[in-house]
């Protein structure tokens, strides 16, 4: 059976380009009204890339409409949440995949370029997680049945690392831990929260090798549309059941992600006292596997 998604209403940050671009598609296609959010085109310019979304998925015969405004302003956050419950009657999904990058050795990144990295991926995420949640749970609060659905974007950046993108490591991570936490708390009220670490060629991979890699009707593996079904299935009524997960997503393929799962332990030399300094060389050595070089010295004889 084909999933559906009528009657149910998502907004998309960032859904002007590249993947929030597909996501809206996805989205409309299965039944959904779209609420696409970008920024403007240019300072002061009358268009945006939110509103050539729109055309084509009204092109489509879905309904969509486009707002205009930052994730990083909290105003413009209650308004996007506010305009779509106006404008469709209600609010189901939550699409959290704006971003920006500003890329430099750790050295040479400014404190603005970190904080505008942390304000559109990480603040930007709470932002409208937070806005979206206090709608349900005045909606929950009215008796009304809530089938919430956060879905936010993070990166395998954020949980192994990469030299140069600090702030985008930062705020990656961060969303791991906003996701879990928002998951836990969203669930009461009848809500999911995951995050999808995508690979797909957007304008902020123009800088990789394999960022040409895209063709409009043959399938790759850096197409954003194959992020898109993942995104339509967890903002959907089945995908009830997981929440608080990650899920990355390469090529046609889903990884299930398992950045906080707890490793193997060492246990003080004392069982009943307190660890030593003293004790942790080889302690943690053997944690990791790592023989301590006494150990090297006497299997080499």
């Amino acid at each position: 059976m084909e999933l559906r998604l009528d009657g149910r209403v998502a907004v998309v940050t960032g859904g002007g380009r590249g993947l929030g671009r597909a996501h809206c598609l996805e989205l409309a296609r299965r039944g959904a009204s779209v609420v696409v959010n970008d920024v403007a085109a240019s300072p002061g310019a009358a268009d945006s890339p939110a509103e050539e979304v729109v055309r084509e998925i009204r092109a489509l015969g879905g309904a969509a409409h486009a707002e205009i405004g930052s994730v990083a302003d909290a105003e413009d956050c209650g308004r996007i949440v506010d305009d779509a419950v106006e404008r469709f009657g209600r609010l189901d999904i939550v699409v959290n995949n704006a971003g920006i990058l500003r890329d430099s050795p750790l050295v040479d990144t400014s404190d603005a370029d970190f904080a505008a990295v942390l304000a559109v991926h990480l603040t930007g995420t709470f932002l409208l997680t937070r806005a979206v949640a206090r709608h349900w749970t005045a909606r929950a609060a009215a008796g009304e049945m809530v089938s919430g659905r956060v879905i936010n974007t993070t990166s395998s950046v954020g949980m192994v690392g990469e030299p140069g993108m600090a702030a985008y490591a930062a705020a990656k991570a961060g969303i791991l831990g906003l996701t879990v936490t928002a998951a836990k708390e969203l669930a009461s009220l009848g809500a999911t929260c995951n995050a999808i670490s995508p690979v797909a060629a957007t304008r902020m991979t123009s800088h990789l090798p394999w960022h040409g890699a895209v063709a409009n009707d043959t399938y790759t593996p850096f197409d954003p549309r194959n992020v898109s079904p993942l995104v339509a299935y967890l903002a959907s009524e089945q995908a009830a059941w997981i929440t608080g997960q990650v899920l990355r997503v390469e090529g046609n393929s889903v990884v299930r992600m398992r950045p906080w799962e707890r490793g193997s332990v060492y246990h003080a030399a004392a069982g009943d006292d307190f660890m030593t300094t003293d004790e942790l060389d080889l302690g943690l050595r053997q944690l990791y596997g790592v023989f301590p070089p006494s150990v090297l010295s006497d299997a080499a004889r």
